[in-house]
């Protein structure tokens, strides 16, 4: 079984600053892919950022400049700085990963955790 949890997430204001983290944990045997979704309510999980194993990045268009994706490919753990943070980033956000398992290929996600962008 493999876990990813995130934390991190929480009320700020705009123009302020919040950095998620997601932990990856179980039986992995590698990881390919990292990234971040976010979702509202009545609309569709949108993609936030992805970083590969070999340190690419990509980010949606409404976020970049904003937001950071990085990680810690030892310790399988990976992070959304976000700064300059809008009330249109309020959203829930998910972690999401491309896991090697007994099983093979698996993509998981996290429980998500809340990001609220308010004065």
């Amino acid at each position: 079984q493999v876990q990813l949890v995130e934390f991190g997430g929480g009320l700020v204001q705009p123009g302020g600053s919040l950095e998620l983290s997601c932990a990856a944990s179980g039986s992995i045997f590698a990881i390919n892919r990292m990234s971040w979704y976010r979702q509202v309510p009545g609309e569709r999980r949108e993609l936030v950022a992805t970083i590969t194993i070999g340190g690419n990045t990509n980010y949606a268009d409404s976020v970049k400049g904003r937001f950071t994706i990085s990680s810690d490919d030892v310790a399988n753990r990976w992070y959304l700085q976000m700064n300059s943070l809008k009330p249109e980033d309020t959203a829930v956000y998910y972690c999401n990963a491309d896991v090697r398992t007994e099983l093979g290929w698996v993509d998981y996600w996290g429980q998500g955790t809340q990001v609220i962008v308010s004065s």
